[in-house]
């Protein structure tokens, strides 16, 4: 329950917008290029200009924000899906205002607002966010769960693969013992103050490393002194 109150909040402030995008734009075109005195298909023309513009800025806030939980990486078919869900809020934007318009004779800027925006576009939400919800942004199912898993370790291990590499590199660059161009370097590294804890630290390079273990095998190996005796 607390989900689906999160996704309707988001999912609202997506739709308000879109709602502005939609509405600005639609009295916009139909003010201008698309006045109903200079074209008698202008108000439709200018709502489907309108919605479509409109329902592409919902797709990104739904995508990226309400539902992105469960968005897939079928970008495509996704896609696709919101599309035609959208499509079928548009035709029900559309059959509002030609029902407004020209079956009942409402032909003034505030009738168009009123069945377009208003009942229009809240009978379009109804629809859009049910379907959104339980077909276009649906839990995936479990094939679809595996193979995101895979695409997801997949990132993962060539992610830290690079890390890797890359601290390899600074670390060498760092250091001059592990520069193999450099003859003097190991020997340099050898003649190093010895440090046991230093040597074993986890950041010492594998020369001083490798120097620590000979060090440590020549004292294991050498002989133990002998205290003189006292006749």
């Amino acid at each position: 329950m607390r989900r689906l109150i999160s996704q309707l909040l988001r999912f609202g402030v997506v739709g308000g917008v879109g709602f502005v995008i939609d509405v600005g734009l639609f009295n916009l075109l139909s003010a201008t290029v698309l006045h109903p005195g200079q074209l008698h298909e202008g108000p439709l023309i200018a709502k489907t200009i309108s919605t479509t513009v409109a329902i592409v800025a919902n797709w990104i806030g739904n995508r990226f924000w309400t539902f992105r939980e469960h968005r897939g990486r079928r970008v495509w078919r996704e896609g696709l899906q919101f599309g035609v869900v959208s499509v079928g809020g548009l035709l029900i934007g559309l059959g509002c205002l030609w029902v407004s318009r020209y079956a009942l004779g409402f032909d003034n800027v505030v009738a168009d607002n009123v069945a377009g925006n208003v009942v229009g576009l809240a009978l379009g939400t109804v629809f859009r966010f049910w379907l959104y919800r339980v077909w276009v942004f649906a839990p995936h199912s479990p094939v679809e769960a595996a193979e995101d898993a895979v695409h997801e370790a997949d990132a993962v291990h060539e992610a830290d693969a690079a890390h890797e590499a890359d601290a390899v590199a600074a670390g060498s660059a760092a250091d001059p013992a592990d520069d193999p161009a450099d003859p003097a370097a190991p020997a340099a590294a050898a003649s190093a103050p010895f440090s046991p804890a230093a040597a074993s630290s986890p950041d010492a390079s594998p020369a001083r490393r490798r120097a620590g273990r000979v060090r440590r095998s020549d004292a294991a190996s050498a002989p133990a002194a002998v205290a003189p005796r006292r006749d």
